[in-house]
């Protein structure tokens, strides 16, 4: 499902933090599909040796599907307490607990060192808020998949047009971290993910 017209109309009159704030306390939960959350990690090239972080989990189902179909551990950050519960319980149920963690935080407060595959699906105005935070924690060769809204700022290496099982249209955002480059001009930790096609 995607977030409803409404949402955007009470948010364009809206400060930044009030956005933050009514983002964190949005009515309803509009879920990824997993055919389209399966297409993220793919394009992410997730595999056993990742940690992936999805931000905003809500029922774990990106950090379930993560760990079942990709071998790899994952993290849910959920700060709705509903959610987090349920999430929880549906790791316990799957016996994913080795490999599924479920985190009742608010993803601005967050530490994302360990991850090495990110994955949102946020409006547009919380992936800019969350931009310094992801560049300045985020290691080299990590990837960040958005799901409909860019990342401000950073250039996105491959962007995709995918459709759910119901033929509705997403549009898919990859972004990679830089190395460190060692010769004149050293970038620093936390520095933008690599423009397109420039992933020395």
């Amino acid at each position: 499902m995607r977030w409803p017209l409404s949402f955007f109309r009470n948010l364009a009159t809206c400060s930044w933090k009030a956005k933050l704030t009514a983002f964190n306390h949005a009515a309803g939960f509009y879920p990824t599909p997993l055919c389209v959350a399966r297409q993220m990690l793919e394009l992410a090239e997730t595999s056993p040796r990742d940690v992936v972080y999805d931000l905003g989990s809500g029922d774990g189902r990106i950090p379930i599907l993560a760990a079942q179909e990709f071998g790899c551990r994952a993290v849910g950050i959920e700060i709705d307490d509903s959610l987090y519960r349920y999430s929880v319980a549906r790791v316990a149920e799957l016996k994913l607990e080795n490999q599924v963690s479920i985190q009742r935080l608010n993803f601005f407060e967050a530490d994302f060192r360990p991850a090495t595959v990110v994955t949102l699906y946020l409006l547009g105005a919380v992936n800019e808020q969350l931009q310094p935070r992801l560049g300045s924690h985020l290691r080299s060769g990590a990837r960040v998949v958005s799901l409909d809204f860019a990342v401000a700022g950073w250039n996105p290496e491959d962007v995709r047009q995918v459709r759910s099982v119901n033929d509705v249209e997403y549009t898919l955002y990859l972004y990679r971290r830089c190395p460190p480059v060692l010769r004149e001009g050293i970038v620093p930790v936390g520095s933008q993910p690599c423009p397109h096609r420039d992933l020395a």
